[in-house]
């Protein structure tokens, strides 16, 4: 079976007018969501991608649905890690509160822009150039041992994000103050930019060094750049609210990129099993397919990455809680007994 035309058309219909509404309701309400109603959107835009899994079975056929459900569960993992760099610009920037909706929004607009670009290229290059499979994993596995080290490669990133700042900063005039949520603003007379165009420029690169890490990785679950896209766009939907859910929680998950590395690696070696599998360079094995290397089924992969990710998680939350247990005795320690 394929994917009939009318359901992607009605697909991609439904989800940019959610993504307008959701725009729109970002713009016209700016505020700072409670636990609750985070809760409530997270939720629902979980529940979305579900359905949507079940209408694909039945229209579709279970492969498809398999595909999507796992690509989605792949790219919401590795989204995650993308708040944590989210943290550190809002902080390094001194994003208002109130205002950080409106910068998470405008992220996952350059974000959904920049990844279909990059699927765009990515099918283009699969079809004509099956060895790039073998380039793919070599990159993930790359990023996995990156993404194991010891202190992350967060602060990396944001100094990477500083250097273009800085020369965003010689090129243009902006002020000291943000003016809510206006990039540009009036002071003393001079028309000027707000550092909003700075919080923007720094979500921009961020997105794009996440694109080049996720997109690889999800090619290794689907070929079908309609379900790239959606669990793309599904994956990324909810990624504001889950922002001010989890709040405080991202400084808790400290071994949540040893999870994600994992998952990285997996992809990785998946990719090059898949690029043995179906083999076309000469100087391996005089240009034919390797019969012994297997292709990774796809139930395997999303077991991978859901037992990978709740791992890391409910280890990072034990040892936290541990911590916060010993934190009192360390600071009022029991008197010594004669």
């Amino acid at each position: 079976m394929n994917i009939p035309v009318w359901f992607e058309i009605t697909a991609l219909v439904v989800l940019v007018l959610i993504l307008i509404g959701d725009l729109l309701l970002v713009r016209l309400r700016p505020h700072i969501p409670s636990t609750k109603e985070s809760s409530l959107w997270v939720a629902f835009y979980v529940g979305l991608a579900l359905i949507f899994a079940v209408l694909l079975y039945f229209v579709a056929g279970g492969q498809f649905a398999g595909e999507f459900l796992t690509g989605w569960a792949l790219e919401y993992s590795l989204s995650i890690d993308n708040l944590f760099v989210f943290v550190l610009i809002m902080a390094q920037f001194s994003v208002p509160r109130r205002l950080q909706q409106q910068v998470l929004m405008v992220g996952i607009i350059i974000a959904l822009v920049l990844r279909g670009l990059f699927i765009l290229a990515g099918v283009a290059i699969i079809e004509n150039f099956s060895p790039i499979f073998y380039i793919f994993g070599a990159f993930l596995i790359w990023t996995a041992v990156r993404q194991a080290m010891p202190e992350g490669d967060h602060e990396g990133e944001a100094k990477r994000e500083n250097f273009i700042v800085r020369l965003l900063r010689r090129r243009i005039d902006i002020s000291e103050e943000y003016d809510e949520g206006k990039l540009r603003t009036v002071v003393e007379g001079r028309r000027m930019w707000t550092p909003m165009i700075i919080v923007f420029v720094a979500i921009g690169v961020t997105d794009l060094m996440f694109a080049i890490d996720s997109i690889p990785a999800i090619f290794s679950i689907t070929h079908n750049s309609f379900l790239v896209f959606t669990a793309n766009i599904f994956a990324l939907m909810g990624l504001r609210q889950l922002y001010f859910l989890l709040g405080d929680l991202l400084d808790r998950l400290r071994y949540l990129h040893y999870g994600i590395a994992v998952i990285l690696g997996f992809i990785g070696v998946k990719l090059i099993l898949h690029a043995m599998h179906v083999n076309e360079l000469p100087f391996i094995n005089g240009g034919q397919h390797i019969e012994w290397a297997p292709d990774i089924p796809i139930w395997l992969s999303l077991t991978v990455i859901v037992a990978s990710m709740g791992v890391a998680t409910i280890a990072s939350l034990v040892a936290s809680s541990n911590e916060r247990r010993r934190a009192p005795e360390e600071l009022h320690p029991e008197p010594p007994t004669h």
